[in-house]
């Protein structure tokens, strides 16, 4: 059992529990805002070392990655979620021409990608997608 705070969300059914990391911080309150809006428990990292910090502190479903930011790849911040959490799915959100590296980062372990800027459904669709998968792999165990 792991030993990380857990946080409880309140509400009947809990939401999936999503990790939004980003250095752009207009796009990253957006995509928060939308998806809140549409039933997920949104945490927001602005780098990197923002998010692996707040994933010490609380379990996430989901995790929505930018490929390219300041402090840290994005392919460096997956390999580090992947060994803090194997079963956390990770969806990689790339800028225009960058799918070569987004590719690469499903060989590390990535669920999905998606090239920025992303339709706000798709992005919803992939994330519950990805919860699915996960559910999945949990009554497997």
């Amino acid at each position: 059992m792991s030993e990380k705070k857990k946080q409880s969300v309140q509400g009947e059914e809990s939401p999936i529990r999503l990790l939004l990391t980003d250095d752009e911080t207009a796009y990253l309150n957006v995509l928060s805002n939308r998806l809140t809006r549409r039933g997920f428990y949104v945490a927001k990292a602005r780098s990197g070392t923002e998010a692996i910090q707040i994933l010490r502190k609380q379990d996430f479903d989901v995790a929505v990655l930018d490929l390219k930011m300041e402090d840290m790849d994005g392919i460096e911040v997956l390999k580090i979620f992947k060994k803090m959490d194997p079963d956390l799915m990770v969806i990689m959100l790339t800028g225009h021409g960058s799918e070569k590296a987004a590719k690469e980062g499903m060989e590390f372990g990535a669920f999905d990608y998606l090239s920025k800027p992303c339709d706000i459904n798709d992005l919803a669709a992939k994330v519950r997608k990805a919860f699915k998968k996960k559910q999945d792999l949990n009554n497997n165990k």
